[in-house]
């Protein structure tokens, strides 16, 4: 990137410091990669989105304008070494706890791996994916964080998963999120109802508002929109998730779990734990915004839309973390487009944040 000109009426955002007191708001690189199910660099993402930051300002217009580094405690954790494995897992779970007094922790990934440890760590009783696919592929891998989250005691009827589409999932993974009781708002209907309707939907449901379960739009979980990632499934590479926290279950599950077993994996688990976890996939965006996220298609959604979808989940209370993952920062364009949208999806997890009431 070109050298950046000075001003100081004009501050830059990032270089953010350590965590210390009770910051609002915790970055945390998590550069996972060795699990992918395509080649990527998405280890490199990380430092290239910190730097990427500076090319924005930390300043919200309102009115009245406000800088975020003015009304919120930002901080900076730096980044967990080797997050890959079982491991390099427990490792990010460990950093993820250790930042506990802080309101949110975003994750810069890494692949879409990162999500499973990370919203462990984090104690997340509901999901909320922004995501063209389903992450529910046996075994462990970029593919599979949902489905292992699942397993280790996630009640997938708070899970919701926005901006699945069509021609780039299959039937079986479809089936698979329709069994489990997982809500699907797809990438048509995203546009269909609005940003602010999905949004309010998916936080009730996530939150432990509302049974959950189906496709949003007609009550059928994936209805033909199916599945998970680009390239075909090549079986488990080291076996099914272990570990983990999950969420408390909610109020007419707390004396009774369910019996349902099947092989995929998807028979949950009681557990306890705490908010939201919002899996930010920027793969979820139209190619020309994304490129340099491998599995992104064109006709997904729209920056603005992204943006808009962040910070709107972010204002909640009980959003307490996010991941920003699939960025390749070595695949991306020479302006770096991608990974400027992963650093503005941080300022709008930020914004959100500072528009809590």
């Amino acid at each position: 990137m070109n050298a950046l000109s000075v001003d100081p009426l004009w501050p830059r955002a990032g270089d953010w410091p350590p965590p210390s007191d009770r910051p609002d708001a915790v970055l945390l690189g998590v550069p996972a990669w060795r699990t992918s199910l395509s080649p990527t660099g998405a280890d490199t993402t990380p430092a290239t989105v910190r730097e990427a930051l500076r090319r924005f300002s930390p300043t919200l217009l309102g009115p009245p304008p406000r800088d975020l580094n003015d009304i919120l405690r930002i901080a900076d954790a730096g980044d967990v070494s080797e997050p890959d494995g079982r491991e390099g897992e427990a490792r990010v779970r460990s950093a993820v706890a250790a930042l506990d007094a802080a309101r949110l922790v975003i994750a810069l990934g890494g692949d879409n791996s990162a999500t499973y440890a990370v919203a462990q760590g984090r104690g997340a009783r509901g999901l909320v994916t922004l995501d063209a696919h389903f992450d529910l592929r046996d075994g462990e891998s970029n593919g599979s964080p949902v489905r292992r989250l699942i397993a280790d005691g996630l009640d997938p009827r708070r899970i919701v998963q926005i901006g699945i589409a069509d021609f780039a999932n299959s039937a079986v993974y479809a089936r698979r999120a329709l069994d489990a009781g997982i809500t699907v708002i797809t990438l048509d209907e995203v546009r269909r109802r609005g940003i602010d309707d999905v949004v309010a939907q998916a936080l009730s449901i996530a939150g432990g508002g509302d049974a959950g379960g189906g496709h949003a739009g007609d009550g059928h979980a994936g209805d033909g929109h199916a599945g998970d990632d680009e390239v075909p499934d090549d079986g488990d590479r080291t076996g099914a998730g272990d570990d983990g926290a999950g969420r408390a279950p909610s109020p007419d599950t707390r004396t009774r779990t369910r019996t349902r077993t099947d092989d995929s994996g998807l028979t949950p688990r009681a557990a306890d734990g705490g908010g939201i976890h919002v899996d930010i996939d920027v793969d979820v965006c139209d190619r020309a915004v994304a490129p340099g996220c491998p599995a992104s298609v064109p006709g997904g959604l729209a920056a603005w839309e992204l943006r808009a979808l962040v910070r709107g989940l972010a204002r909640d209370p009980g959003v307490r973390s996010a991941d920003i993952v699939e960025v390749d920062a070595t695949a991306d364009t020479a302006d770096a487009r991608t990974v400027r949208l992963a650093a503005l999806c941080v300022l709008e997890l930020l914004a959100g944040l500072a528009e809590r009431r």
